[in-house]
This record gives C-alpha cells, structure tokens and sequence, in this order.
C-alpha cells in the first residue's frame, strides 16, 4: 500500500513498497512540460530535460552523471509531455542510496552551461529530424496540431528548430526558476524498499528543495469546431499514415471509464473489432490501433494506422462504420466483459515492475490531486454499463467533433474529396 507525506517545503513524497521486488525506482514528476511555454520559447521544457544529464559540481560532466549508474547497471532515463516532466532511476534495491544521490543532484544541483547549451542544440535538432522521418511518431504530431491549432496544446513538445538554436542559458535558467520548486514536484521511491527508514532517506536528499508559489501556470485548452475537419501533410512516404478520431473528454469527467473501455473494443487488442475488419478481414493495415488521451483540460479517442496509398477511403470508411454501429447498437455483455478483463488485465501486468508503480501513483496525484488504488479503480471499470458505452458512443461520434490527420503523398487539392468521406 502506497503512503504519501508532505514535507515542509511542500515536496510530496509518495512510498510504494513491494515486498517481493528486487528493484527499486526513484522517479521525480514535475507539473510543467509544453503546456507551460509561450511560443517564443516552445521546446524549452524538454530542452531543459536534456540538460539535467549535462553536469553538476559533484558529478561536472556527462559521463560522470551516466557511469553513476552504469556502474551498477542501473537504468535511467527522463521524459516531456504537455503537462509533466520526468526524471527517474531504476537499480537493484541494494543501490538505492546511489540512485536518490545520483538523481537529487541532477536535479538540484545541474549547472546548466553555456558551451552544453550549444552543442545539445545539435543533439535536439536531430531528434526532431528522426521524429520528422518517423511517420507513425509524426502522425500523432499532426493529429494534435489539427485538433488545437496554435495554442500550447497544439504545439510539438520538442519545439521547432528556430525557437531551439534561439535558446541560451539566461532562457534555461529562467525557466528553471519559475517552474522547477518543492510544491510543484512529486518524489516516488517504489520497490524493494525498507518502509522503516525510507522516508527519512528521502527527506536527507530532497528537504532543500526551494518554494516558488506564484510561478506561471499552463494555458487552459480552447476547443472550438464546428464541422469535420482535416489535415493533409505531403510526405514521401511507403505508406500513407493517418489518424482519425473525435474530440472526447478529460481526465475529470465522470464517463472516462467508458471511454476507455469503448476504445478497446474499437481497437485495442488484436481480437477488437477494427483489428478484425481492417487487418485480418480486408487485409489493409498491418498495425491499426485505438486509443484514447485524457489531460486536465481535453482529450480525445484517435485511431491510428498505416496503409496503402490507395486504400485510405476504404480504411476511413471501415472505421467510421464501427463508429457509427456503436451508436446505433448496444455492445453486447460478452464484449463489455472481454473489454473490461482486458483493462484489469493489463493494468495488473504493468504494476508488476517498480517503475510502472511509481507512474501509476505520482502521475494521480500530480495531474489529479487524487489517488486511487488498482482495486478502487477496477471497481470503477466494472462499474460501467453497456448503457453507458452507447451513451458515449452518442455523445462523442457526432460530425462537429471528428478530425482526420493524413500524412502521404496527397495533395492540397485532395482535402475536400478527403472531408466529403466524414459522415457519421
């Protein structure tokens, strides 16, 4: 069972022993990533993330920062969304003592320097370029901006390659300041941990943390679509990539469970009915996938694949017909079962690993302000109704919520033909 402490400062900690683990994850989730930017300086927050790795006093280079944990075979890794940043260390329980030094350091400590600046500037502008020739990453890109347009939801996490040659040390270290503080920032130890002693462990490396109150918040999502829309980018690609979906709901709405539980029969799992229809019937797509995005504020059910150039109006069309049956027609009991087994199933699997744990329960309390256990919420799983998976059914596949995305070798002048394909 989980326990979570507030320190003075305001830092969360949150403890999450498991008594038969041989790992232990120390993850630190911080309320800030793209939502947060201006667009002069879209990109910053993962910019930043990359710096941590770049040195502190005790530990003055990258290398030092990663043979820390090399040394005992450790893993380590740190990620940038919309609303979170992340920072965590995963080692044998017997190193925990090294990964909380390790990560704390970074953490507080990162110098931040000019001359790394720069040269990082490279690695990053090679990273979007691998996302730019990645169409199932880029896809989703573009989904995103369709949706939201140029607000913060609508941009790229990783920025563009004008605003990341812009950045300087005086940009980093100023939004470091005004988003990097004790009340913003979860800690989560997870694993094979000593529950006797591990908070006070915890507090000997995190108790300075600063306090900042009044810094900036994120921009709230503006929603406004009145008619289907669409997005073609023109790529050279093998295979033209596209995802469609409807505009759903956020992390707090009370029907998210039944979402969820309709995108998996839609297509989650290899036994769902567009798997069914558009791979193993029709032979169109060998990876086609549903899946559903809650934040704070919005979120959406997008379906996503990869097809033939010449089969993206059958592949539109097949999907929007299981859209549209789940409208006209209840889903039956053995298919709402299957479905929720599925997310019980899976939702067990992942909480087997130390790290899974600490996301389960810091990303909650983060984004939430409200835990609930594996149990409390696979009773709000079973707790849904075929009633209701029909009653969001009706109430999210409506023609003034769905967006397609396309990224091939179309042209502008294929839009309206494309559009004229959304109707349900």
């Amino acid at each position: 069972m989980y326990k979570k402490t507030t320190l003075k400062n305001g830092l969360r900690l949150i403890t999450v022993p498991m008594e038969s683990a041989n790992s232990v994850t120390v993850l630190i989730l911080v309320g800030t990533g793209s939502k947060y930017e201006t667009k002069d300086i879209n990109g910053i927050s993962h910019f930043l993330e990359h710096m941590f790795f770049k040195g502190t006093k005790k530990r003055p280079t990258t290398l030092s920062i990663a043979e820390t944990l090399d040394r005992v075979g450790g893993e380590y890794n740190a990620f940038t969304s919309k609303e979170v940043t992340g920072f965590w260390a995963k080692v044998d329980k017997k190193h925990l003592d090294i990964a909380l030094d390790w990560i704390s350091d970074m953490f507080s400590n990162s110098k931040f320097e000019e001359k790394e600046i720069e040269r990082e500037k490279g690695v990053i502008i090679e990273e979007v370029n691998m996302y730019l020739d990645t169409p199932m990453a880029y896809i989703g890109e573009l989904w995103e901006s369709l949706l939201y347009k140029d607000q913060p939801a609508g941009w790229r996490v990783i920025g563009e390659k004008e605003n990341i040659l812009s950045f300087n040390r005086q940009k980093i270290v100023d939004y470091y300041k005004n988003h990097y503080f004790s009340e913003n920032t979860i800690v989560c130890v997870a694993g094979g941990i000593d529950k006797n002693n591990i908070e006070e462990k915890i507090q000997k490396y995190f108790s300075r943390l600063r306090r900042d109150p009044a810094a900036a918040g994120k921009v709230k999502v503006k929603e406004v679509q009145k008619e289907p829309e669409v997005l073609i980018h023109n790529k050279k690609t093998d295979q033209t990539h596209f995802c469609l979906g409807v505009r759903a709901y956020d992390l707090f709405h009370p029907q998210k469970y039944a979402l969820a539980l309709l995108s998996i029969i839609l297509g989650g799992n290899m036994s769902s009915r567009l798997f069914i229809s558009v791979r193993e019937r029709n032979g169109l797509a060998y990876s086609i996938h549903t899946s559903v995005d809650n934040s704070t504020d919005t979120g959406y059910l997008v379906t996503q694949a990869g097809i033939d150039h010449k089969n993206l109006e059958k592949s539109v069309k097949l999907i929007l017909k299981e859209y549209q049956s789940l409208k006209q027609k209840k889903v039956g009991q053995q298919e709402l079962q299957k479905a929720k087994d599925y997310l019980k199933g899976t939702m067990s699997l992942s909480l087997d690993s130390s790290d899974n744990q600490a996301s389960f329960y810091t990303a909650q309390e983060l984004l939430e302000q409200k835990i609930l256990t594996a149990e409390e919420r696979f009773k709000k799983i079973d707790a849904v109704s075929i009633e209701d998976i029909k009653k969001v059914a009706e109430d999210i596949f409506l023609p003034e919520k769905l967006n397609l995305a396309v990224l091939g070798p179309l042209e502008t002048k294929d839009k309206q033909k494309i559009k004229n394909l959304l109707k349900i």
